[in-house]
């Protein structure tokens, strides 16, 4: 890993105790951007390791928690076909003995990886004598078990390395505070196709299209003449009303189950009207229930 490093931890020989610490472990498919998450998870004061072995997090912990580290965060690779059941029976043992592990699951597109690859000039891990995309492959179906248990999705497809670093920002830049739920809501054109990292979809397609207004149709949701067209549609207002008691409803159930970062995606055809409109509504409605929320427009400005 390059940049400075932290001081390595000092450890007393004669001390067994350890304190908790708060762990990050990422994983993820290769050329996603895990080695870039890392880098950000460093700068926000994380003790990192890279390509560390998921039978190793476990001693790694320890070993800082018995000197003056309390956030840790490891980069975990694909290494062998037991690398899932391995991490996740690593993970329950940090949890068993006191930590605090979330996994991050850093992704993209099949032709976001190959365009990545193919510009670096590099072979997939899991290639071998095949394509690249077979390499792909074989790592997605590596990866399907401890992806369902990850925490938190990071879709790179559509992030410049700006936008990822205010995702991670966004979710562990808390001082060392127990995490408040974070919402992210995200709109989309789904000609485009859906967001892979959503966990609720909303589809704004109902309400009449501004593209079909000569006077609208170059500007974006983000224009005040635009949002004042969708905002006021009849059926608008009671939408918002409905759906904004529906968040209310789920988020108290997200906070028991520890889950501590919610993406609401909003979608329309283009994802350059409707959705943004709505989208930055509901971020500010989030924002008013006390809710760390950011509207984010995957789409615009794609057409």
């Amino acid at each position: 890993m390059s940049g400075p490093r932290p001081p390595a931890p000092s450890v007393d020989p004669a001390s067994t105790e350890t304190q908790p610490l708060e762990v990050v472990v990422v994983t993820g498919l290769s050329g996603a951007g895990k080695l870039s998450a890392g880098r950000v998870l460093e700068d926000l004061g994380f003790f990192v390791v890279d390509n560390l072995p998921p039978g190793l997090l476990l001693p790694m912990v320890e070993l800082g928690a018995r000197g003056d580290l309390r956030r840790f965060a490891a980069v975990v690779d694909v290494r062998s076909r037991a690398f899932s059941s391995d991490l996740e029976e690593a993970l329950k043992t940090l949890a068993d003995a006191g930590h605090r592990p979330r996994l991050v699951y850093v992704h993209a597109r099949d032709d976001v990886l190959i365009r990545r690859y193919e510009s670096n000039r590099r072979e997939h891990p899991l290639q071998g004598s095949g394509r690249l995309i077979d390499g792909i492959e074989a790592e997605r179906a590596l990866l399907t078990g401890i992806a369902d248990e990850a925490d938190l999705w990071v879709d790179t497809s559509d992030l410049n390395v700006h936008q990822l670093r205010a995702t991670l920002e966004n979710a562990f830049a808390r001082d060392g505070k127990t995490a408040p739920l974070t919402a992210t809501v995200l709109s989309f054109g789904f000609k485009y196709g859906l967001p892979l990292d959503a966990d609720l979809v909303v589809d704004a397609r109902f309400l009449p299209n501004p593209h079909w207004i000569p006077e609208l149709r170059p500007h974006t949701g983000q224009d005040p003449d635009v949002r004042a067209y969708v905002l006021g549609q009849a059926d608008a207002a009671e939408f918002l009303d409905r759906y904004t008691d529906v968040l209310r409803l789920l988020v108290p159930g997200y906070r028991r189950e520890g889950k501590r970062y919610l993406t609401l995606a909003v979608g329309c055809t283009g994802g350059k009207h409707r959705s943004v409109a709505i989208a930055e509504e509901f971020a500010r409605r989030l924002s008013a229930e006390g809710i760390a929320a950011v509207a984010r427009h995957r789409d615009l400005g794609r057409e």
